[in-house]
C-alpha cells in the first residue's frame, strides 16, 4: 500500500485526487495540506464522505505523518519549499504544481540524489499533452522554426503555464537554428515576441490569460509556403491529470533523482 500525502488537496486538481486515492486499491491517502481547509476532514472538503484525515495548514503537519510519497499541487510561490522539506524528510515526491524553472529542477534533483529518493515533475500529467510533447519533438527535427503559445484562465498565478514552459525546453534542446530575427535585433517593444525559453537554441513562449479558456497549448512550426500547429486544449474536469499522477506516484517509489515528464512512465 502506498501512503500518499497531498499538499494542495482542496485545489482544482486536489479534489478529484483525494477522490481518486480513495477508490484505490493500492494507495491510501495519509496526510493532506491546505491553508483555506485547515482543521476539517479531507474527504469532507472533498465533497467525500470523511476519510479521518484532518487537513493540515503548513509542511511541518503534512510531514508529521509517515507517508511514501508526497504529492504537490499547491502555488508556484510554494512547491518548492514543500518539495525539498519532503526530501529532507526522505519521502518521494511528485510535483504537478507548475511555475518551476530549469534552475529549481537542478537544486531538487541534487537535493533528491543526496536524500536517495525520487521525484517526478511534469507540467502537465495529461496523457494527450504528453502526445503533445512527444509529436512536437518530432516535428523540431524537420522545421526550423518553432513557437510555443500557452493559453489559461484570466487567473491563474503563473506564466507560462508548466505545459508550455517545459515544451518550451525541450523544443529548445531538440530544435534547430531558426530563421527568424533575434529579438535583440528588433525595434519596437521586444515584449511583444514573447519570452525566451530554454538551451542552447532558444524558443519563444507567449501566454495567453483570459476567461474561457480552461488550459491549452499549442507549438507552431513554420517552413516557407506552409505550417504545422499541434495543439492540447483540457477541458473542464480534472480528471485527464489524475490518471498521470497517480502513475507517477506508483513509479516514483524506488527511483532516485529528478524525472520530469510523463512519458518516460509510460
Amino acid at each position: 500500500m502506498i501512503r500518499i500525502a497531498l499538499a494542495g488537496c482542496t485545489g482544482w486538481v486536489g479534489r478529484a485526487l483525494v477522490a481518486a486515492i480513495a477508490q484505490s486499491a493500492d494507495m491510501k491517502l495519509v496526510a493532506a495540506m491546505s491553508r483555506s481547509a485547515a482543521g476539517r476532514d479531507a474527504g469532507e472538503a472533498a465533497g467525500l464522505a470523511p476519510l479521518g484525515v484532518t487537513i493540515a495548514r503548513d509542511v511541518a503537519g503534512l510531514l508529521a505523518a509517515d507517508s511514501d510519497v508526497v504529492v504537490d499541487y499547491t502555488k508556484p510561490d510554494v512547491v518548492k519549499h514543500t518539495t525539498l522539506a519532503a526530501l529532507a524528510h526522505h519521502r518521494n515526491v511528485v510535483i504537478g504544481t507548475s511555475g518551476l524553472g530549469a534552475h529549481d529542477y537542478e537544486t531538487i534533483d541534487v537535493a533528491a540524489r543526496e536524500a536517495g529518493r525520487g521525484v517526478i515533475a511534469a507540467g502537465n500529467f495529461s496523457i494527450t499533452a504528453t502526445l503533445l510533447k512527444k509529436f512536437a519533438l518530432e516535428a523540431a527535427r524537420y522545421v526550423a522554426d518553432v513557437e510555443v503559445i500557452d493559453y489559461a484562465s484570466a487567473k491563474k498565478p503563473d506564466t507560462p503555464s508548466g505545459t508550455g514552459r517545459e515544451l518550451g525546453e525541450l523544443l529548445a534542446q531538440a530544435r534547430m537554428a531558426g530563421t527568424s530575427k533575434p529579438v535583440a535585433e528588433l525595434g519596437g517593444l521586444r515584449e511583444t515576441r514573447g519570452a525566451s525559453v530554454g538551451a542552447p537554441t532558444p524558443v519563444q513562449v507567449h501566454s495567453v490569460r483570459m476567461p474561457s479558456f480552461v488550459l491549452s497549448c499549442e507549438a507552431i512550426f513554420g517552413a516557407p509556403d506552409e505550417r504545422l500547429t499541434i495543439r492540447h486544449d483540457a477541458g473542464s474536469s480534472a480528471a485527464p491529470y489524475v490518471a498521470g499522477t497517480l502513475l507517477a506516484a506508483r513509479k516514483v517509489v524506488g527511483r532516485v533523482g529528478l524525472t520530469r515528464g510523463v512519458d518516460s512512465l509510460l
